[in-house]
């Protein structure tokens, strides 16, 4: 049976590819405070600021193009059974051709109703001030902002426990419930943390490296261990 290899992702592996896709250290996405853009405050104070800012960060997806780390995550799929938790909304991973991508915080090329969640519509170019679901309600950012509840972090976690191996790849561990994910995987889970700076965490292996160099070296590593 093949191992079941759960990648968690977070910003630094889009950022190789050039998207800033999370806040800096000085709580600013490209150049917003995150609170103006990224929280349900935000959103009923300046409807217009925030879907502009979200209409820019499609348009810059739109363009942008899966790296190294993207590839080397697919190319794991030849030889394991590969889950991608991402907490990024950009849809490199489906670009690279990732076949499980389960994202924690939603997703640029989506829409959501602002009363009906359940209403969902997929969408890639720029979203009018105006556009509204079939009841008259306002649409917004398939996004979950800080805040609000992660729908899907019980998913995340019912596929952590059933990993052989963790990557943990790109993300700060800053931010939860996200950062607590690994936590779930099995005791015997060989899990890995590829991140330039790295939180140095009992029994996780270390690759101090950028995504796009580092996810290929431990991509490389486990085909030969384990393929």
């Amino acid at each position: 049976m093949k191992k079941h290899i759960v990648a968690l992702t977070g910003a630094g592996i889009s950022a190789d590819s050039g998207l800033k896709t999370f806040r800096d250290t000085g709580g600013l996405w490209e150049g917003h405070n995150v609170n103006d853009v990224a929280t349900p405050e935000g959103f009923a104070k300046n409807p217009q600021l925030v879907i502009d800012f979200y209409n820019a960060r499609r348009r810059q997806n739109k363009a942008a193009q899966p790296n190294a780390a993207h590839l080397a995550l697919k190319e794991l799929e030849q030889y394991f059974t590969v889950s991608v938790i991402t907490q990024n909304v950009d849809n490199l991973h489906e670009k690279a051709g990732s076949g499980s991508v389960l994202h924690l915080h939603g997703e640029l090329n989506k829409l959501c109703s602002t009363v009906d969640k359940d209403y969902i519509i997929d969408w890639t170019d720029d979203q009018p001030y105006d556009l509204q679901d079939k009841n008259g309600n306002l649409m917004r950012p398939f996004i979950v902002w800080f805040g609000e509840a992660v729908p899907k972090i019980d998913d995340a976690i019912r596929l952590v426990e059933t990993a052989d191996i963790v990557l943990i790849i790109g993300t700060s561990l800053a931010v939860y419930p996200a950062a607590g994910l690994y936590q779930f995987a099995p005791k015997n889970a060989e899990i890995h943390l590829i991140d330039p700076n790295p939180t140095r965490l009992a029994g996780i292996k270390i690759t101090a490296q950028n995504a796009a160099i580092g996810v290929p070296l431990v991509a490389e590593d486990l085909i030969k261990r384990f393929a």
